[in-house]
């Protein structure tokens, strides 16, 4: 295999992992509900995509062939993870969930 190509793999490996990270601390130190929902949506849904991307560049420099098992992967988690997390926030707020005091907006008009 090409050195280019498994130092990009190497770079989306270390991008997914970090931002994984980040995404699983935010889930655990933010303070409320609507804030720890990012966490897990949105970086975590890049950093999974990321080593799913890294996955199917190795698969495809491999003879077995490519992997069309990761992009389904990808599809599936960007199709899903966006309206799951609009949906527990919305959910959320007719539950009316308590937010942080300096959470900015208040979409009920209460």
């Amino acid at each position: 295999m090409n050195l280019f190509i498994e130092y990009i793999i190497a770079a989306l490996l270390l991008l997914g992992a970090v931002f994984t990270l980040v995404g699983a601390i935010g889930l655990a130190v933010l303070p409320d509900f609507f804030t720890r929902l990012h966490g897990p949506t949105k970086a975590t849904t890049v950093g999974v995509g990321a080593m799913a991307l890294a996955s199917m560049i190795w698969f495809a420099n491999q003879p077995m062939g490519t992997g069309f098992v990761e992009i389904l992967i990808m599809v599936f988690l960007l199709l899903t993870a966006p309206p799951s997390a609009n949906m527990m926030a919305k959910a959320a707020m007719h539950m009316e969930v308590p937010k942080v005091g300096n959470t900015r907006g208040d979409p009920w008009g209460q």
